[in-house]
């Protein structure tokens, strides 16, 4: 970790809590830190929440939650698995640069591009040079007042660390999710003595995540979501070919896309479907979803894209959502820890890898993160520090989680790690997309994991099976 400038330890501030119900019992409190601790210039103001257990009284080691994103807020929308806080009280923390935090790093620029994306084509460079624009208007609004080259991973393991002594923390026990893996590997190397176990759901590896990096994961899911159907004997007999099916139709539509209309959120909305369209509307959308997901791509196939059209539409034209994340954390953690550390490339290696049969313009363009070295060139952060990559070696125990239908985090991220983690549990859970701590069972072994954290009870495991997938009757 760099040389901090000097200042004075952080303070708790009493405030008022959220009106949400995860927090009916909470305290709440501002922590006040330096923005930038390497110069000592700045300050960002960090909501926090301590929720008891239900069982009082609580064990002295809390569990704190470390959410995903980068930029999703853990006041608002914390990642709490089911029965975690039973007799450990939960902290939370509003990540810098989050909605909650100030300064909040929103952009309702991003949001709009999302929006009007979905009638354009996906791949197309004029689509890319539009989110640079919205990229680079929201860059200029926030650096008038913001030193976004102080919102990255090391500034926020600083902010845990301060966060435990100022709440007079001993010894605490960590829960991270998606991107919040990021943060608990590198948290683990500057604070270890203070760790007694860690939860790495749905693992970003900092050493590896990157654009390239996306492509492995996509992989995975489609292989196991595809060899799900051929399992189940109505699936396979209705929609034979899954996996050659969804190739032909991302290279059909990329040769020539569709445009329909539907009705997504009162108005009429209209969708082009190309090939990346498709593909990153599998990646989050089917994944999760995955009971439609045979049906929806032969219904494609048949010339009816409106079940796709429909799901994609509705997810990135939800007003209720604008302005809501923070996009400015998001691409300062992007363009300074990622994006640099690779070459295109290696990212065009490992996209032709993963899917050899896609057309090279939807390989172009990395799942989940289309365009981000074009916005990165006007996201203008430095580098980051050469050790950010580093891989996280550790005897602290802690239970890695996947799912193996996690076309985000694949599960084979959740090995690459506990391969360097000596007192690691290792635990994958069939059928279940990003964001395991949803999961019964996955959170029934957390729950086990913080009573024994060098035995958790993985047993629910091996009654897990993919769910069923709809097989619909066939058109009149």
């Amino acid at each position: 970790m760099p040389t901090t400038a000097a200042h004075a330890p952080a303070k708790l501030e009493p405030r008022d809590c959220p009106d949400l119900p995860e927090l009916a019992d909470a305290q709440c409190w501002t922590m006040e830190v330096r923005a930038n601790r390497i110069t000592g210039q700045g300050t960002v103001r960090l909501p926090v929440a301590r929720i008891p257990a239900e069982i009082q009284p609580a064990e002295p080691d809390p569990i704190v939650l470390l959410t995903g994103g980068p930029g999703n807020d853990a006041i608002l929308d914390p990642p709490i698995p089911n029965g975690v806080g039973r007799n450990r009280d939960l902290i939370l923390m509003s990540a810098r640069g989050t909605l909650s935090a100030e300064p909040a790093l929103t952009c309702p620029e991003i949001d709009a591009f999302y929006a009007e994306r979905v009638g354009l084509v996906f791949g197309s460079p004029s689509t890319g040079s539009k989110n640079a624009d919205a990229a680079k208007a929201c860059y200029d609004r926030l650096s008038d007042s913001a030193d976004l080259a102080a919102f990255n991973t090391v500034e926020m393991s600083y902010d845990l660390a301060e966060l435990r002594a100022a709440l007079e923390i001993d010894r605490w026990n960590i829960y991270s999710h998606s991107y919040g893996t990021d943060l608990a590997l590198v948290y683990m190397r500057q604070d270890p003595q203070a760790i007694r176990s860690v939860t790495l759901d749905g693992v970003t590896p900092p050493s590896v995540a990157a654009l390239g990096w996306t492509w492995a994961s996509a992989r995975e899911a489609f292989d196991n979501m595809t060899a799900a159907c051929e399992a189940q004997p109505q699936c396979e007999a209705a929609y034979p070919d899954l996996a050659d099916k969804f190739v032909d139709m991302v290279n059909k539509l990329e040769a020539q896309p569709i445009t329909t209309t539907v009705d997504v959120h009162g108005r009429n909305t209209t969708v082009v479907l190309d090939g990346g369209t498709l593909l990153n509307w599998f990646v989050p959308m089917a994944t999760h979803f995955p009971a439609e997901f045979p049906a929806a791509i032969y219904e494609l196939a048949e010339g009816k894209p409106e079940r796709i059209a429909q799901v994609w539409a509705t997810v990135w034209t939800d007003p209720a959502k604008a302005g809501k994340f923070g996009w400015g954390l998001a691409l300062s953690v992007w363009c300074s820890e990622w994006v640099p550390f690779e070459t295109r490339e290696d990212e065009l290696r490992m996209a032709a890898e993963a899917f050899p049969a896609f057309p090279d313009s939807v390989r172009e363009q990395a799942p989940q993160l289309p365009f981000l070295r074009e916005v990165c060139a006007v996201w203008r952060v430095p580098k980051g520090p050469d050790a950010i990559r580093d891989v996280t070696t550790s005897d602290i125990p802690t239970l890695v989680l996947s799912g193996s239908y996690d076309g985000q985090t694949g599960a084979r991220w959740g090995h690459y790690v506990a391969a360097d983690l000596s007192r690691s549990t290792e635990v994958t859970v069939p059928g279940v997309a990003h964001g395991i701590y949803t999961d019964p069972c996955a959170a029934q072994i957390a729950v086990s994991f913080y009573e024994n954290p060098l035995e958790p009870d993985t047993g629910c495991v091996s009654a897990v099976q993919p769910p069923p997938y709809a097989v619909n009757p066939p058109p009149p």
